[in-house]
């Protein structure tokens, strides 16, 4: 029963767990929306950061007390507690932000004041386009080449990684603010429209044993790490020594991270392409 992905507190279950539990309230819990451009989801109320979710992503609410509410990530199933106040109603989007950065301004216009910035992957509800800039439900505009329709896949996991080249390294991040390995590793693969676990022990059962030369696309595993194959020599990786999302040389980072303590590598997987 692995806390990340066990829908249930002292109080409460999903009820997808109904047979597994006793003594547990079981509910279907409630669709909800993050409002704010990030949120720490913590492992308990006021507690560490397991990772970050981003504004228009959903949240199934399945308890809230004293200002903290329970559920998981509806995308990816992570488990955890947010504060109230980053949560608001159900809403369908229609677009993702394309860029690792955007702003949101008040009026459409490059000139007038930007009221916040949002992340790379966050859900957004386009009302129409005016001029060069998509009008948000709620207020707001962006510009319309950093959006995208919520159908579009990218094509290549690798190429999304690398938009996030120079991003600070964040632990627990999953934007273009601040990322970690796995953060950068499940953005790239969830744009590819490739199922992807948040966590670097969890992302370990994707795909299959590599026993070939390193391809693009696959990913090597440490204790605790996680990167991407670049190409034949090198690797992109949002890690502690850059402190950086960074390419390395695959050699190098084998023989660094072994040397400053880490340990060898531990797998490494071919994904599948998507069909």
């Amino acid at each position: 029963m692995d806390r990340r992905t066990w829908p249930a507190n002292a109080r409460v279950a999903h009820s997808s767990l109904g047979g597994r539990v006793e003594g547990l309230r079981l509910i279907e819990g409630d669709r909800r929306r993050i409002t704010r451009p990030l949120a720490d989801l913590c492992a308990s109320p006021g507690g560490a950061r397991d990772k970050q979710m981003l504004q228009g992503q959903g949240f199934v609410q399945l308890e809230l007390c004293d200002g903290w509410a329970f559920g998981f990530d509806a995308m990816d199933g992570y488990v955890g507690y947010l504060p109230e106040e980053v949560l608001g109603p159900d809403f369908r989007p229609t677009h993702r932000v394309a860029a690792r950065l955007t702003h949101v301004y008040e009026a459409p216009d490059i000139k007038a004041r930007e009221v916040a910035v949002l992340s790379f992957f966050s859900e957004l509800e386009v009302l129409g386009e005016t001029g060069r800039f998509a009008r948000l439900a709620g207020g707001g505009y962006v510009p319309a080449a950093h959006v995208a329709p919520l159908s579009r896949v990218a094509p290549d996991p690798v190429a999304v990684a690398e938009g996030f080249l120079g991003t600070p390294y964040l632990w627990g991040g999953n934007s273009g603010l601040g990322i970690d390995c796995s953060g950068l590793v499940q953005l790239a693969f969830q744009a590819a429209g490739r199922a992807c676990p948040r966590d670097s022990d969890m992302q370990e059962s994707l795909g299959k044993p590599a026993a070939a030369a390193p391809n693009r696309g696959d990913l090597m595993f440490w204790k605790g790490h996680v990167a991407i194959v670049a190409d034949a020599q090198r690797l992109i990786h949002a890690n502690a020594h850059h402190m950086a999302v960074a390419y390395e040389g695959i050699a190098e980072a084998i023989a660094r991270i072994e040397a400053q303590g880490d340990g060898p590598l531990t797998a490494h997987r071919r994904i599948a392409h998507r069909p």
